[in-house]
């Protein structure tokens, strides 16, 4: 929980500044005190009063302000707080936190402090490329200092890459993880199957069938659980995310090769099947590449379906979980479908969501979940989906805890 947690917000130079202001709301919706330090360049996409205006507290900007050093002091603000979070976090300014540089407020404040920082880097991807930048990052990280991102996508400079600054809902997922580490296991020893992403049904050596799933759900499923002390192992299609620290990862591409591994790890006390399998493939790909024919006609393709992991590890048997999750990924009468589904596929539970284009679910950070159980439905608000695995996670250590 960050209920009641103090943050002292480091907002630097870069055009991703405006982001920080999104933050800060996050955070006072969550009740979190928030104090920033906007630096000289970081004033010059976002202003003292724009996040003043957010935070309810004073911006402070200059580190010779008598006022300031006389009410508060750089000491004191460096230390008043939980955490301090830099929010973009410049090339430049990496540079002045390895060389432990001390020439402005926000630099000087983040050589005095005692508490942890968890950084968002920030920059054109050659700088975030270069040896240097780099050098600097080996530098913070292995001084403790903690990092979200950068993701990779399209810059303001018309450049594509790694260096965009991960959105505010990521980082503040980022904050809830730091602030939530559990002290106890309750899930120690748990062995604990995730399916994640999608699957990729080829149709000849190059082509394939997919779907539009990121993996992000089922991958902070996977870390939540591990988190809470389960060991787990993780069975994913093909993503551009790093698997979590300390879960066993398994990477396949097909449904049938999602399907073996799930049965190689199988005993299993729990299973959760968030992976959006295909379910189709063509019964017999191409092993050349499909060529157009006088560029008129189409290629008849023959499909079959494929296996229904979700309905195969439900099954009565010996090597049954004991608790079984699937997801419902719908367009239309979510929670109506997602009932049936859980019937038909025999499941313990199923968690169901809305995945229509506007939602903004399949490759967004954030979910509206329905859990539903023998008992109906369970409705989630929306959250991040970090959030809503946290969630999860200690629902299920909750219901091992009752029928132990």
């Amino acid at each position: 929980m960050i209920t009641g947690k103090s943050i002292l917000l480091v907002v630097t130079g870069g055009i991703a500044a405006y982001k920080s202001l999104e933050l800060i709301r996050r955070l006072k919706e969550r009740d979190v005190s928030v104090r920033a330090i906007l630096t000289k360049s970081g004033s010059e996409f976002v202003t003292p009063l724009s996040v003043s205006a957010l935070t309810g507290e004073k911006t402070f900007v200059d580190l010779f302000s008598l006022t300031d050093e006389t009410e508060i002091g750089h000491i004191q603000l460096s230390r008043q707080s939980d955490l301090v979070v830099v929010v973009p976090a410049s090339a430049d300014f990496m540079a002045k936190m390895a060389q432990g540089r001390a020439d402005d407020l926000a630099s000087t404040v983040l050589l005095a402090t005692d508490k942890d920082t968890l950084i968002a880097p920030a920059m054109n991807v050659r700088m975030w490329e270069h040896p240097a930048t780099q050098a600097n990052l080996e530098t913070l990280v292995r001084r403790g200092v903690k990092v979200i991102g950068p993701g990779e996508g399209a810059m303001a400079c018309g450049e594509f890459g790694p260096g965009r600054m991960s959105e505010p809902a990521e980082i503040l997922s980022a904050i809830e993880d730091y602030f939530s580490t559990p002290d106890e296991k309750p899930l120690a020893g748990v062995k604990t199957l995730v399916t994640a992403g999608p699957t990729h049904e080829a149709l000849d050596p190059v082509r394939y069938i997919a779907n539009h799933s990121s993996g992000k759900q089922g991958y902070a499923i996977a870390k939540a659980m591990q988190q809470l002390g389960a060991d787990v192992t993780l069975v994913s299609g093909p993503t551009k995310l790093s698997p979590p620290q300390g879960v066993n990862f398994i990477s396949i591409t097909s449904a049938e090769e999602m399907l073996a591994a799930c049965q190689n790890a199988m005993p299993s006390d729990i299973a959760i099947c968030a992976a959006a399998v295909a379910d189709w493939r063509v019964a017999e790909p191409s092993k050349q590449k499909i060529k157009k024919k006088n560029n008129t006609e189409a290629p008849t393709l023959s499909f079959i379906q494929n296996p229904d992991i979700l309905a195969t590890l439900s099954q009565s048997g010996p090597n049954r979980p004991g608790l079984v999750i699937g997801f419902a990924a719908e367009t239309e009468h979510v929670t109506e479908n997602a009932v049936s589904k859980r019937e038909r596929k025999g499941c313990d539970w199923i968690l169901a969501n809305d995945v229509s284009p506007a939602t903004g679910t399949f490759g967004g950070d954030e979910n509206t979940l329905f859990l539903i159980d023998k008992n109906g439905v369970n409705p989630w608000h929306k959250m991040t989906k970090d959030a809503a695995a946290k969630k999860l996670s200690k629902r299920i250590a909750d219901h091992l805890t009752l029928n132990a």
